[in-house]
């Protein structure tokens, strides 16, 4: 039986949009989602990434559409929705998580364009991605939207450098209680996800100024890392079931909720 048909999976006969799917949190949501039943569009600028995850989807007998798209080209994430109906009939859960870490460094230091680079593709691509598939979840009847926002914007704002990505972290969380307030007469749930310290490969889209690391700052030193629960740093796998539960039916009566996952890490850093 394949993985799409599985009666008893929490997403069966859903179709859900994956942003980000290339890699890390996206991509473990994007397998997970598949592997209770959905139906995953894979949307990724990287497409040797995306193409994988689409491998690893139908090699375990589920059932994704990869799409390479640079989500801060509107025209090219409506075009890409337009294909997903058009494959799939429709659309049902949004995981709008794609970004990037951008730039880092003293204020001063950041060029006008590197601030609109890191606002742009995290707050107006998170923008994008939820306006264009507003229409789709509607004519579904109901839906589910998930954002990625952060720690670094939300309850953390004591990292070094990181104005441009905490600010475009706290503008998603914002726009999502919006959204989930705007669009509730709809049946359509909206809810943001903050993760913590999480292993991904989110600093290669780092964009570090030299002189972030001379930074006038308090040094603060934390004893064996900063999650305060044993195994340490979160994982996208992790990440991914908080996705799956905000995205079924398990959650229908939650929405406009920021919820946390860092393993206590705020508690300690924040």
């Amino acid at each position: 039986m394949s993985l799409s048909n599985q009666p008893n999976g929490r997403m069966h006969g859903k179709v859900s949009v994956v942003t980000g799917a290339g890699a890390g949190i996206g991509r473990a949501a994007a397998l997970l989602l598949a592997q209770e039943g959905a139906k995953v569009a894979l949307i990724d600028r990287d497409s040797q990434f995306v193409e994988s995850t689409r491998a690893e989807i139908e090699a375990a007998g589920g059932e994704a559409l990869a799409l390479t798209v640079d989500i801060s080209v509107p025209a090219q994430y409506r075009e890409a929705l337009d294909r997903v109906v058009e494959t799939y009939g429709r659309i049902d859960t949004l995981f709008a998580n794609a970004g990037i870490l951008g730039a880092i460094g003293p204020i001063e230091s950041i060029e006008d364009d590197e601030w609109d680079e890191t606002i742009g593709n995290n707050v107006k691509g998170t923008f994008t991605s939820v306006k264009y598939a507003v229409p789709h979840l509607k004519k579904s009847g109901k839906g589910s939207i998930v954002l990625t926002s952060s720690l670094s914007g939300t309850r953390v704002f004591s990292q070094k450098g990181f104005s441009a990505y905490s600010t475009s972290k706290a503008a998603i969380a914002a726009f999502g209680q919006m959204a989930a307030f705007e669009l509730a007469a709809s049946d359509i749930r909206v809810n943001v996800v903050a993760p913590g310290t999480i292993d991904t490969n989110i600093f290669s889209s780092e964009n570090k100024e030299p002189e972030a690391d001379s930074m006038n700052t308090k040094p603060v030193e934390y004893p064996e890392g900063t999650v305060p629960l044993p195994e340490g740093n979160g994982k996208p796998e992790q990440v991914a079931k908080l996705v799956l539960f905000l995205s079924s039916e398990d959650s229908d009566h939650i929405s406009g909720a920021v919820v946390h996952i860092d393993g206590a890490e705020s508690l300690f850093v924040g």
